[in-house]
């Protein structure tokens, strides 16, 4: 039987991600013209994915294109103030009936089985109602927006106990005050207050563009593909003088964005909504496909615990079958735990290295150096080594040394001397394995 290799590296890649997403509470916000141009469908098999995975799934519409349409049809004209339509009773009467097609064709699209689709014999309840409670906006910048709120309230108690019966919560721009009158809101205010109230794991934008990118007439858009709230702000404020230079959904979301990680959202991912699959690419891929925010750096380097045996030994066994690492199986590494420090990447070990010290001649082995193919040429080798060198320190150590047989030239960049196998401690010469061939290096501390 052939294996197919690149199909079973996948598929164990994909592992920690479905292990990690599994129970957790996505929301996820797209404009009215994701329905329109028909991309929905490709949209509802990839959600059905992450249903079927686990996720629990919080759905919010925007209508905007549609609302639009409806105007015209009336002959009516509205303005906008930041990114909020001015709506009187006429316009709130086109929102309605707008906002309430959308809705329904969304549910009639979630509602498919398809044969030979994702959708095949899928059985996703929807759930929608007046999880939103909302007040009026007000006068800005001297303009009433008269029947345009903001959400006052989620009803986050209401939504999961549907994501808890298995359904999918579908929520609209629209909101509802305790007096009964109804508000025409922003779908990026919805989201971001949804995913704050439920506590949710991830909030993600479907955008026009490919992330948080820049206008650049003549040049190809470059975008971060991870930023912290700090790092976030200080964009926003570099540009707040030159709206100009943010695409519009960028300039609506982004703020939004902001204020979920602030709220206690941990990730927000912002993403092109004209890639197939986008939202796959984004939660399954080291790289994702978009633009992600943090509340802060997605890397911590840390002592590894027993719970950490699994990504080691996914990370080192690649090395071990080329004989680039001594081979350490499962109860031995278990044994040891308490030698490794991990560099940890969104919460996946990408890096690792072992420290054995020989206290009586005042040096300190390094071992196990293994960085993850995707995180090389990053400094993760680095910032490792310089962690192993501050504590073979503090335990007195006067040297470190490290047996290689193909990172010479890495070791000898950063300080360390080829030395022979009798400059080893005694030990350490005991155990040395002749058929390897280690070079051995030494650095002094």
């Amino acid at each position: 039987m052939k294996l197919n290799t690149d199909f079973v590296a996948w598929f164990r890649s994909v592992a920690p991600y479905v292990n990690a997403f599994r129970g957790k509470t996505f929301v996820v916000a797209f404009g009215g013209e994701v329905v329109a141009d028909g991309k929905f469908v490709e949209l509802v098999h990839d959600l059905n994915l992450l249903a079927s995975l686990g996720v629990r799934l919080v759905l919010v519409h925007g209508a905007r294109p549609q609302i639009e349409v409806r105007l015209q049809e009336h002959k009516l004209q509205t303005a906008y103030v930041k990114g909020m339509r001015v709506t009187d009773a006429a316009t709130l009467q086109c929102v309605k009936e707008s906002v309430g097609r959308v809705r329904v064709e969304i549910e009639a699209l979630l509602s498919m089985g398809l044969p030979n689709s994702p959708m095949a014999n899928a059985a996703i309840r929807v759930a929608s109602g007046n999880f939103v409670t909302a007040r009026p906006v007000g006068v800005v910048e001297g303009v009433d927006l008269m029947h345009t709120g903001e959400v006052r309230k989620v009803d986050a108690a209401a939504i999961r106990s549907r994501l808890e019966q298995g359904e999918v919560a579908l929520l609209s721009p629209l909101g509802y005050s305790p007096t009964g009158e109804i508000f025409n809101l922003t779908l990026e205010n919805v989201a971001a207050a949804a995913a704050i109230a439920l506590n949710a794991e991830k909030l993600i934008f479907l955008m026009d563009t490919a992330g948080i990118e820049e206008k650049s007439p003549g040049k190809p858009g470059k975008f971060p593909r991870e930023l912290t709230v700090a790092e976030s702000k200080a964009l926003l404020a570099r540009l707040t003088d030159r709206p100009a230079k943010l695409f519009d959904d960028v300039r609506l979301y982004l703020p939004c964005a902001l204020q979920a990680c602030e709220g206690g959202v941990a990730r927000v991912h912002l993403i092109s909504r004209h890639v197939d699959g986008a939202v796959l690419q984004e939660l399954f891929t080291h790289d994702g496909i978009g633009s992600m925010i943090s509340q802060g750096p997605l890397q911590a380097l840390r002592n590894a615990g027993v719970e950490d045996v699994g990504g080691i030994l996914q990370l080192i066994e690649p090395l071990e079958a080329k004989g680039v690492l001594v081979r350490r199986n499962r109860e031995l590494l278990e044994m040891e735990i308490s030698r490794f420090v991990v560099l940890e990447h969104d919460r996946m070990i990408v890096a690792c290295a072992a420290l054995y010290p020989f206290p009586d001649e005042k040096a300190s082995e390094l071992a196990c150096l293994a960085v993850h193919p995707d995180y090389r040429n990053a400094g993760y080798g680095d910032t490792l080594l310089k962690h192993i060198e501050a504590k073979a320190k503090t335990q007195g150590s006067k040297k470190l040394f490290v047996l290689t047989t193909g990172a010479a030239h890495w070791f000898v960049e950063r300080g360390f001397e080829e030395t022979g196998v009798e400059k080893l401690p005694k030990a350490k010469q005991g155990l040395y394995n002749y058929r390897r061939r280690s070079k051995v290096f030494v650095k002094k501390l």
